[in-house]
C-alpha cells in the first residue's frame, strides 16, 4: 500500500512538473526587436484594421453594447459571454496603473504576438493573438506608439468570470503551445502583391478567421474549416462563410467584395447587420486599395462548405 501511495506521488509530482515547463511563456527578447523609428500614422491605420476599439473602448450602455463612447477612450469595460464564462475586456489606455501605460515595446509585441503580458502571464485567447501574432514587427511598434498617443484613462475592469477548469490561467500556455508560435505572416511567392497584401490584413490585424472559422474542443481554429463560416461565440447568430463556394460568396465579383467593405451593401440589396457592422465601417477607413486587396485574396481561398449548413 505504501509503495502504491508512493507511486502515485511520484506520477502527481511528474505530471505536475511537466505541466509547469508545458506552459512556461515563450516570449521575444529585445534583440528580436527590428531597428524601427515608429510611424504613428501606419499605427492608426492598424488600430482601425485590427477592430481595437470595438473591443477596448469604453461601451456606451450595458457591457455588451456594441457602441461605444469614442474611440480613442480604451478604458476597457465590456463583457464578452462566452460558453465558458465571461471575459472583461482590459483597459488598454496608456494609464500607467490600470492600462497599459507603462509596458514597454517589447512588452506590447509579446501580447500581440506570444499572446504574454507583463510578467510572463498567460493571456486569454478571446484577445485574438493567434492572428495577431502574424503581423509584422513594424507594424506593431507602429500600432504601440499611436497608443502612446491617446488620452491616458483610469478605469477598473472586472475579472474575468470563467468555469473550470478555463480559470487556470496558466492552461493557457498548453493551449499557446498548440496554437501560438509567434510567426510573421509569409507572402505567397506566386501570388501577386495584391493577393499578398490582402492576406496580411485578412490572417494578422484584420483577424477574420476569428469569427469566420469553426473551433474546436480545445478552443482552436479547425484549419480545414478556415473562413468558411462559425456560430457566433456570443450566441446570438453565425459568421457567414466568406469563401468562394456556394456556401459563402462564390457569387459575388471581385468589384462586390471590395464596394461591401466600403458601403456594406451587398450584390442582392442586403445591408450588413449585428457585430459586422463596425468591423465593415473600419474597412471603409481604410485605403480603397487595401479593400481591393482583401477582395484579391478572398477570391483565392479554396471553397468549403458552411458546416452550418451541412447536415
Amino acid at each position: 500500500m505504501r509503495r502504491v501511495f508512493l507511486v502515485g506521488l511520484a506520477l502527481i509530482a511528474a505530471g505536475g512538473i511537466a505541466f509547469y515547463l508545458l506552459t512556461m511563456p515563450v516570449t521575444f527578447s529585445a534583440d528580436d526587436l527590428p531597428d524601427h523609428t515608429p510611424d504613428v500614422a501606419n499605427g492608426k491605420m492598424m488600430f482601425i484594421a485590427g477592430g481595437c476599439a470595438e473591443c477596448h473602448a469604453v461601451p456606451v450602455k450595458a457591457c455588451d453594447s456594441l457602441d461605444t463612447e469614442d474611440e480613442t477612450l480604451l478604458a476597457g469595460g465590456r463583457c464578452l459571454k462566452t460558453d465558458v464564462g465571461t471575459f472583461h475586456v482590459p483597459n488598454i489606455s496608456p494609464d500607467p496603473e490600470s492600462g497599459i501605460g507603462g509596458w514597454s515595446t517589447l512588452d506590447f509585441v509579446n501580447a500581440m504576438k506570444r499572446g504574454v503580458g507583463p510578467g510572463g502571464v498567460h493571456l486569454y485567447p478571446a484577445f485574438p493573438y493567434t492572428s495577431y501574432q502574424r503581423m509584422r514587427f513594424e507594424d506593431l511598434i507602429d500600432l504601440k506608439a499611436y497608443l502612446d498617443t491617446l488620452p491616458p484613462v483610469r478605469s477598473s475592469v472586472p475579472p474575468n468570470d470563467l468555469r473550470f477548469p478555463y480559470n487556470i490561467r496558466r492552461g493557457v500556455g498548453l493551449f499557446q503551445r498548440l496554437y501560438v508560435d509567434g510567426e510573421t505572416f509569409a507572402p505567397d511567392t506566386d501570388a501577386s502583391e495584391d493577393v499578398n497584401r490582402g492576406g496580411y490584413l485578412v490572417m494578422g490585424p484584420g483577424h477574420c478567421t476569428e469569427c469566420h472559422s469553426p473551433r474546436n474542443a480545445l478552443g482552436g481554429i479547425i484549419a480545414s474549416q478556415a473562413f468558411a463560416g462559425a456560430k457566433s461565440p456570443e450566441g446570438g447568430g453565425d459568421a457567414p462563410d466568406i469563401t468562394p463556394g456556394p456556401d459563402g460568396i462564390g457569387d459575388w465579383a471581385h468589384e462586390d467584395i471590395a464596394y461591401f467593405l466600403e458601403t456594406g451593401s451587398t450584390p442582392d440589396f442586403d445591408v450588413v447587420g449585428e457585430s459586422m457592422v463596425p468591423v465593415q465601417e473600419n474597412m471603409a477607413r481604410l485605403p480603397a486599395s487595401d479593400r481591393e486587396a482583401i477582395a484579391a485574396f478572398l477570391k483565392t481561398l479554396p471553397p468549403r462548405p458552411d458546416p452550418a449548413k451541412t447536415p
